[in-house]
Parts: structure tokens; sequence; C-alpha cells
């Protein structure tokens, strides 16, 4: 089958209008940036995956493995580290003893305890987890720069070959918040690269850290990452989605009348259809429309306002506010929300590893993750979406401690192995795919790349093996680079 058939279908060419137009809408230039097309065309044949959307979490700065779900009791003191294992539904499955309630949920979740990669980089590691490839293309600096010559994203490959579910919405989201760095600079790899910018997921950027050292799941759950150092702003509170509403005294008939004056300025401007620059414009004109007229990115977007059940369910924090946003963003017909559970590779705990995992990262995680299997579950949507979890790297086998930093001990980055989280979208609940060694540094038996991650999703999510992307210039580029995981589904 060809791949361009599995291409996310492409509206018809429409002609650019000036920014100050798109104002006129009431929407602010500052929520246009990264907005998907979200009206599409007749949607391609029926998928043959099980899960028609996919939610991916990822633990910017490497959960280590050896803390969570791959716990080696047996191991040497410098190894084992302060957390005890604890049984779960699942007999012969044992996790970390602070994620009480996914070791409840085990018959819903698998994993896969020997993913590896041959990076122990941030920005390298990020790259290869986001974008599916464990190589790099020529010219790829690593300097914390998006480029038009990087790989495209899991996110873009999906939201570009799955065949939209509500052309109201965006096939491919990001929340809450961009992948930074705390140094400077933007993490390369959630992008469409090569695809092109106009297939770019729409980031949703609902959090703001002022010092850029904060960590964990605020309000409740944050912590300074170099306690030696003094923070430079008070601990963020605020969680607020970009708001999409019509300006003040911006009735339905008045926004019709400003569309149909928009639509006299395209036919205007027809000359400046052929525009890369015009183009993409235009489709993020589309979808601010769009947008503004969906009651499901309302209802999605606006979290912190939830009944008190549901956010005492999954927590009334930043962890929680997002799973939850991607609950509802998957409910409305979101194709995949990648959820950075993280700011600022939150998860890099090179020291005081322990009381951060134990009070500040984990509850959170369990909680959050736990609420989101289980409306899945009852509502019936835990089959058609599968859940995928994972960070740039592991963590190290020895612990470590760097006093010039941190008060106490942690782990440095590893890329050798890792545990990566799986469920729903016709995964096998109880199951554990692969192993590590017996001090969890690298793979002992079913090594996994990123490729086979990638693949894993994109099988589920109905994508032929055989399927390609086109770039700019209608090149086709393979889609799979690795076998899905066998076992798993």
């Amino acid at each position: 089958m060809s791949g361009r058939n599995w291409s996310h279908p492409t509206i018809s060419r429409r002609t650019a209008v000036q920014a100050g137009a798109v104002g006129m809408l009431g929407l602010g230039m500052n929520h246009l940036e990264g907005l998907r097309e979200a009206s599409a065309a007749e949607a391609s044949p029926a998928s043959f995956g099980k899960a028609k959307a996919c939610i991916y979490i990822f633990l910017s700065g490497g959960l280590a493995q050896q803390d969570s779900f791959d716990l080696k009791p047996d191991a040497p003191d410098a190894v084992r580290g302060e957390f005890k294992p604890i049984a779960t539904k699942t007999p012969g499955i044992e996790i970390c003893e602070h994620l009480p309630m996914l070791a409840q949920r085990s018959d819903k979740w698998a994993l896969v305890r020997s993913l590896t990669h041959p990076t122990n980089g941030h920005t390298l590691g990020h790259y290869y987890m986001l974008t599916g490839r464990s190589a790099v293309p020529v010219g790829f600096r690593g300097d914390r720069v998006p480029r038009p010559t990087d790989w495209p994203s899991i996110a873009s490959v999906v939201g570009d070959a799955v065949p939209s579910r509500n052309h109201n919405l965006p096939p491919a989201v990001v929340l809450p918040e961009r992948l930074i760095h705390w140094g400077g600079g933007i993490i390369p790899g959630a992008y469409g690269g090569l695809m092109g910018r106009n297939r770019d997921p729409f980031f949703i950027e609902a959090t703001n850290y002022g010092d850029p050292f904060w960590r964990g799941a605020y309000p409740q759950y944050t912590f300074h990452q170099l306690p030696k150092k003094d923070p430079t702003s008070d601990t963020p509170t605020v969680f607020q989605a970009p708001s999409l509403k019509l300006a003040a005294g911006m009735n339905s008939h008045r926004f019709d009348q400003r569309l149909r004056l928009l639509n006299t300025i395209d036919g205007q401007r027809i000359s400046l259809e052929e525009s890369a620059e015009v183009m993409q414009y235009d489709r993020q004109r589309q979808s601010a429309i769009s947008l503004l007229a969906s009651q499901d990115i309302h209802n999605a977007l606006d979290v912190t306002n939830a009944a008190a059940k549901t956010q005492e369910r999954y927590g009334a924090n930043s962890f929680g506010w997002s799973l939850l946003m991607a609950y509802r963003m998957v409910e409305a017909g979101v194709n995949l929300v990648q959820v950075n559970l993280g700011n600022n590779e939150a998860w890099d705990t090179h020291g005081e590893a322990f009381w951060r995992l134990r009070e500040k990262l984990l509850p959170p995680t369990d909680r959050a993750i736990s609420a989101l299997l289980d409306d899945l579950s009852n509502n019936g949507l835990l089959d058609s979406t599968m859940i995928v979890m994972g960070g740039e790297f592991g963590r190290t086998p020895k612990i470590s401690h760097l006093p010039e930093h941190y008060k106490e001990p942690g782990r440095d980055h590893w890329g050798a192995v890792q545990t990566l989280f799986f469920a729903g979208g016709g995964v096998k609940g109880g199951t554990v795919i692969g192993s590590s060694d017996k001090v969890a540094a690298y793979p002992k038996d079913s090594a996994q790349k990123p490729e086979n991650m990638a693949a894993t999703i994109y099988n589920a999510l109905g994508i032929p093996p055989t399927a390609a992307w086109y770039d700019e210039v209608d090149r086709p580029n393979h889609i799979y680079h690795g076998q899905p995981i066998p076992g798993l589904t």
C-alpha cells in the first residue's frame, strides 16, 4: 500500500491573510504558534491496528529503572538503593513500594525492561526517544536547536499518517509545555523536522516556572533542583492552558461576518498561494477558527476547574492536570497526545534521588496514571488507547554523590537500559518483556531500541509497515525503522 494513502490528508490550497486579520477573531498570536490544521479531507481506509489513539508520557530527565519498575533487591548496597519491591496484582511481578496504586492495576499494564540506546546525553537521548530513531541525520548538531533537517517526531508522524477522528481538533498534541533545557535552548526531536513545520504537533503551554531549577508536580510536589543554590523566584503555582474564546462583544453573527471578510481577503491574495510560509500560516488560521468553535477543546483545557472528586483522583497538581487533559483530548478525538511529565528534566536525579522520588515524583505519577487507567477502562476507551511511558534514558547502576551540588547521593545518566511502561491499545496486561542483568545495567534478553518502541505505537494505530511520509519536496521516507516489540500485544 502506498505510504501516500496513509499521510494526513491535505486541505485545498487557500491563500494567506495578514497576521492582524487573525486578531479580528479575538485569538492572541501567542497562542497561534504550533497550531496544526484541524480541517481534514476524507479519511483514509480503516486501519488494522486495535488502537485509535496513543498517550505518550515522557519523563524528561530519565527515570531510574532500579528505583521504579526493575528493582534489584539482591544487588550490592551501592546498586540496590533505598526502596523495596512490593507484589502487584499479577503474581511474579514486583515494582517499587512507592507505586502502590499502579501495583493494584498490574493487570492493565505491561513492562519492557530492556530498552537500550547508545547515549548518556540528555539532548541526544530526548532526540532518540521522541523521534524513535537511535541515529541522527546528516548535519545534526545536538545544540538544543530544533532544525528542519531533524527526523520528525513520533507525534508528527502519527499526526500525519493516522486519519483524523475529529476534524475540529489537531491530530497530535504536546502538553503541558515544550521541552526546554535549564541552561537555555529547546530540546530537538519533538517537531516536524524534515516533514515540514506545518506538521509540527500542536503545543499547549500551560506552565510558567520562572526559575528554571524548579522541578516536580507543582504546587505541592515542587522542589529545587540544586539545594545549595537559592531559587530566583517563588515556587510555581499557576497551571493555565491558553484561553480560546471570542473577544468581548464578538457574537456569532459578528464572528460569521469576520470570517466572510477573511475569505474576501483570501480571494484578493490568490497570488500568494504558492508560498510555503503562507500555506503554513493559512493552516494555522483555519485551526484557530476550528478551535474557537469547538466545545470539546474548551472542556479538555479546563482541567483546573474539574469536579473535586476528579481532581482528588488525578491529583490537583501539574502531573494530574496534564494527564486529565490528555484523557479529555483522547476522549474528544485527538490521535496522539504527548504528555511531558516533568519540566526542565525533573527526573534527572543526580542527587537527593531517594527522597525526591519517594516524596515528590513517584506519588503524583502513581496517582495520575492510575486515574487515567481507571477512566479509560471505565469508559470503554482503554482497549482503543495505547499508553506508553519512558524517558530519554535510565540511571546508572551504581549510586554516586556530587557533593558540590547535592547533600545526598543519586544516580547519573545511563542509556544502556531503561524500563518502558505500556498499557491499553491491545497491550497484554500483567506482562513483562525482556529483562536487565543483575544490577540493571544492560539488557539480559530481548533488547529493544527506540525504533521498536515507535514501531509498536505505529502498528497499534494501524499504520502499515510499508507506509511512508513525504517531505516538502515530495520525497518518500519510511515510517518504520524497526519491528514492533514481540509479545506485548
